[in-house]
């Protein structure tokens, strides 16, 4: 971690953020590409906040984990549309390049990892909460490491698979191991696992206790709170399981 972003202001300034790319990673999800003049930098993880204000004045605020690593130039935002939100509709469905929205951050130093921490690195995840995971990954493949990294992905169909091309290059290119399973529809001739995470899957795709890893547990709270509870029946040190989890509402 480097001191200045040791060292982040108590306070953080709203900044203005320019969409500069666009990009579809599933019916529902979308990713911005974002220039921010003024970005301090921030570490795999984190998340930061998003305000959109209407021409009556009106505004709405959510936070969003941020998908790029920190050593892109532009910060990547990805976004799954729920219908009942009052932000991720006009990011995932009206927000065209060069329109421009307030954002705060980087926000949270409990849920980060850096290259130099080290491994073997765990990572599960559930729907959109693969974002701030992704974002340790591709800081894995940028610093060149190759510590031992796992990651268990839930989607609900193969379709809602997010970063799937990207998962697939990086299991071939740095050694990473991406075990998939499905909870709703199951396709034909599907080859990963077809249920929610459970105490069995864990034990069988990720590191022994032994090997002490660090473990990123994100997405839905019940997926969260469970895995996290498993991996303490099997043995792992609470001390390095870090969560972070999202409800059914909100964005």
């Amino acid at each position: 971690m480097t001191e200045a972003l040791r060292d982040a202001p108590a306070r953080l300034e709203w900044l203005t953020a320019e969409v500069v790319r666009i990009g579809d990673e599933t019916p529902r999800v979308r990713s911005l590409w974002l220039r921010v003049s003024g970005w301090p930098g921030h570490l795999a993880g984190q998340h930061l906040d998003v305000r959109l204000t209407g021409e009556d004045g009106y505004s709405a605020q959510r936070s969003y984990s941020i998908a790029s690593p920190p050593e892109d130039a532009l910060i990547e935002l990805t976004v799954q549309r729920l219908t009942a939100g009052e932000v991720s509709p006009y990011l995932t469905s009206e927000v065209a390049v060069g329109d421009r929205f307030q954002i705060r951050g980087p926000i949270g130093y409990h849920f980060v990892w850096t290259a130099d921490v080290g491994g073997p690195l765990f990572l599960i995840g559930g729907g959109s909460g693969i974002v701030p995971l992704m974002a340790m990954l591709r800081h894995r493949r940028n610093a060149g490491s190759r510590v031992p990294a796992i990651l268990l992905y839930s989607s609900r169909t193969e379709a809602d698979i997010i970063y799937r091309a990207e998962l697939e290059a990086m299991a071939a290119e740095t050694g990473l191991g991406v075990v998939h399973t499905l909870t709703d529809i199951v396709p034909a001739g599907w080859r990963g696992e077809k249920r929610r995470i459970d105490r069995a899957m864990i034990e069988a795709v990720g590191f022994r206790p032994a090997d002490r890893p660090h473990v990123f547990i994100c997405g839905p709270a019940g997926l969260v709170e469970t895995a996290a509870q498993h991996l303490v029946a099997l043995g792992h040190d609470a001390g390095m399981i870090k969560t972070e989890r999202f409800g059914p509402t909100g964005v």
